[in-house]
């Protein structure tokens, strides 16, 4: 299966902020940002694997600014890092001041997605060909993340087994 640039996943999209969509410290609400965050970067998955997709894991969300609702928010995501069915997608917000034009990271995001089948079934993916600084120094740090997040999985499915499905009630 041939490499694809990260280019080819890559997804930008620009929103302004306002008001309903802040919390009470007049910030953008975190919920919102991380539902912006998974709809961009599944787009990033299918547009790589050309293929239905089911989100893994958030691997990490990191709130680095504030974001005011006198700006916008640019999140810029693309595929990082290939499995043989899964895809670590890289998500870059970007916080805009509209009067001043000063930009900043206001956020970073890693998650996971898996490429499926018509019938379910994950399906393997072509492997990432990065080109920019940017995309190499993320595309060689996935080996240790992807590391990371088997560790994570398997703590999870153990503790999952102490838990109980009773109703709190």
């Amino acid at each position: 299966m041939q490499a694809k640039p990260c280019r080819e996943s890559r997804v930008v999209k620009t929103s302004r902020v306002f008001p309903n969509d802040v919390n009470d410290h007049n910030t953008l609400f975190g919920g919102k940002l991380m539902s912006d965050i998974d709809m961009t970067a599944s787009i990033s998955a299918t547009r790589h694997s050309r293929a239905s997709v089911v989100t893994a894991s958030t691997d990490s969300v990191a709130f680095l600014e504030p974001v005011r609702p006198s700006g916008s928010v640019c999140l810029e995501s693309f595929v990082t890092w290939t499995g043989r069915s899964s895809m670590e997608v890289f998500v870059k917000v970007t916080a805009e001041d509209l009067r001043s034009g000063e930009r900043r990271i206001a956020a970073t995001a890693f998650l996971t997605f898996v490429a499926v089948d018509d019938g379910g079934r994950p399906m393997q993916v072509p492997p990432v060909l990065p080109e920019s600084d940017e995309e190499r120094k993320l595309n060689e740090s996935g080996d240790e993340r992807a590391e990371h997040r088997r560790m994570h999985r398997a703590q999870s499915q153990e503790m999952a087994k102490f838990l109980t499905t009773s109703r709190p009630w």
